[in-house]
C-alpha cells in the first residue's frame, strides 16, 4: 500500500532496512541513506522552513512512493523503471562499493524520480511557485553528503585517505554531480507539468533511458573503485548500521543493536 503522510515513508524505510540488516541485504544501503533525507524533510516542514509545508508533504510523499513501489517491484520478481532496475541489480552485485550503490540510487531517484513527483504535485503553471521549495529540498539531499562520506570513512581506510587528500574526488571519479542533477531534474519537471499523463510517457521513458546511461558511468570500475574496495568492510548489516545511525538513534535502538532483538514501541510524533 502506497505511504500517504511521511510518517508511513519512515514506516515503509524502517521495515527495508531492518529485513536489510537481518538478511544482509546491500538493498538497504540505499533504504538507510533515503530514511534520513526523508526525517530531515519532516524536520524541516515542523520547524516551517519551507513555503508551503503541506505541499512540501505531498511532493516527499510522492517523490518516495516511486522509491518504494519500485523496490517492492523488484523483490517480487517485476520489472521497475529501467534506472531503478540498473541501481537494485548493482545492490546485488557484491562487485560495487557502497559509494556506488548509494549513487546509482540517487541517481535515479533524482534524475528520473524527483522531476515526475514535483511535476505531479504541481501540474500546470502551478510548477513556478515550486521552484524555491525544490531549491530547498535538494539542499537537504546535498547536506547529506558529507555525512555519509564521514560514515564510510569510517568502514573503509582507503576512502578515508583519498577523501583527506582530495575532497570530492570520490564523486567525480564515480561521474555524479548532484548539482547537475539537481538543475536537470528541474528542467524536467518544467517539461512535464504541462503535460497529461498520458503525454508524459514518452519523455518519461527518455528520461529513465538517459538517467540509466548516467548509471553506467556511476558504476564503471575505475582505478580508485577498486583502491575502495579493498580496503572496504565486506561487513553488509554493519555498513547499513552505520549509514542508519542517524535515523534510528531515538527511534528502533535495539533493532540495529539486535535484528533479532523485540521491537520497540514507536514514540507518537512531535506536534
Amino acid at each position: 500500500m502506497p505511504a500517504r503522510t511521511i510518517e508511513e515513508v519512515i514506516a515503509h524505510l524502517e521495515v527495508i532496512i531492518e529485513r536489510s540488516i537481518a538478511t544482509g541485504d546491500r538493498l538497504g544501503y540505499f533504504a538507510a541513506l533515503y530514511n534520513r533525507v526523508t526525517q530531515a524533510v519532516r524536520e524541516g516542514i515542523r520547524k516551517g522552513e519551507f513555503q508551503d509545508g503541506p505541499r512540501m508533504e505531498r511532493l516527499d510523499v510522492d517523490f518516495a512512493n516511486r522509491y518504494l513501489t519500485a523496490h517492492e517491484l523488484y523483490r517480487a520478481g517485476k520489472k521497475p523503471t529501467r534506472a531503478w532496475q540498473q541501481a537494485f541489480d548493482a545492490a546485488r552485485n557484491g562487485h560495487h562499493v557502497v559509494l556506488q550503490q548509494l549513487l546509482v540510487g540517487m541517481n535515479a531517484h533524482i534524475n528520473l524520480d524527483l522531476g515526475i513527483a514535483a511535476a505531479r504535485t504541481c501540474p500546470g503553471s502551478e510548477i513556478a511557485g515550486l521552484q524555491a521549495d525544490f531549491d530547498r529540498i535538494n539542499t537537504v539531499l546535498a547536506s547529506l553528503t558529507p555525512v555519509v562520506e564521514q560514515e564510510l570513512d569510517r568502514r573503509s581506510r582507503v576512502f578515508d585517505v583519498l577523501t583527506r587528500i582530495a575532497p570530492k574526488l570520490e564523486l567525480k571519479v564515480v561521474g555524479f554531480s548532484m548539482d547537475k542533477a539537481r538543475d536537470a531534474a528541474w528542467r524536467f519537471a518544467q517539461e512535464l507539468a504541462p503535460l497529461g499523463v498520458k503525454a508524459q510517457a514518452a519523455p518519461i521513458a527518455a528520461r529513465d533511458l538517459a538517467a540509466t546511461v548516467i548509471g553506467l558511468v556511476v558504476l564503471n570500475d575505475g582505478l580508485v573503485i577498486r583502491l575502495i574496495r579493498a580496503g572496504e568492510s565486506r561487513d553488509v548489516a554493519a555498513n547499513i548500521r552505520e549509514l542508519a545511525t542517524g535515523e534510528f538513534r531515538n527511534r528502533v535502538p535495539q533493532i540495529i543493536a539486535d535484528p533479532s532483538a523485540p521491537r520497540p514501541a514507536t514514540p507518537a510524533p512531535a506536534g
